[in-house]
């Protein structure tokens, strides 16, 4: 069975930063967002349902998912969020599977930005590594990298479990408020340590 590291962190803490660096030591990393966005983009699996559930003003002229709007709907309407998550999460969880089979490195890391709040993907890893800095970065950087306002990255968050929540759930944690330096030496250290917990449990 292939050793999985479930990799997750709040909005900003640098996930796919750490990702990046398992990517470059070897690891196979399959990443559920790049996959949700492969399902909603023209021609993706995903289209043809969320027309049918949702209507044709949530798909682009492009035939893409219109996520501003999209997004809008999902915050102010709780049962129009569960509607989306019924059409994406199945199509996610099929995909990530696959590519969790068809990887050959000793060990995947699986990116799930909510892995805390689902059960199902829990069950599904060895591990759960949380990417974990103060929540008044995770907003500088998201306002830097997003352009989007403090307040509602703030409420992004709010939607997220707590950081307590996320760390109680951890078995290793990669403090991020460093540089680049810093988050490259913890994941060179994790990278060894999943190396021999892979060929252990194989």
């Amino acid at each position: 069975m292939t050793y999985i590291v479930g990799l997750t962190g709040g909005i900003g803490s640098g996930k796919s930063a750490a990702a990046q660096v398992f990517g470059e030591l070897g690891a196979a990393v399959v990443d559920t967002d790049a996959i949700a966005h492969e399902l909603t983009a023209p021609g993706g699996a995903a289209i043809a349902p969320i027309r049918a559930a949702f209507g044709a003003d949530y798909i682009t002229a492009e035939g893409a998912l219109a996520r501003p709007r999209m997004r809008e709907l999902v915050f102010a309407d709780a049962a129009g969020k569960r509607r989306l998550e019924a059409i994406l999460h199945p199509l996610i969880r099929v995909r990530s599977n696959e590519r969790i089979l068809a990887a050959s490195s000793p060990y995947v890391i699986l990116m799930v930005p909510l892995l805390v709040e689902s059960g199902d993907y829990r069950r599904r890893c060895q591990r759960i590594l949380v990417v974990d800095c103060p929540e008044e970065m995770q907003i500088e950087r998201v306002v830097a990298r997003s352009g989007i306002a403090a307040e509602q990255v703030r409420a992004i968050m709010a939607t997220q479990v707590t950081r307590a929540a996320r760390l109680a759930a951890a078995d290793d944690v990669i403090d991020n408020s460093g540089d680049q330096a810093q988050l490259r030496r913890e994941v060179e250290a994790l990278h060894r340590r999943y190396l021999r917990l892979a060929a252990d449990s194989g």
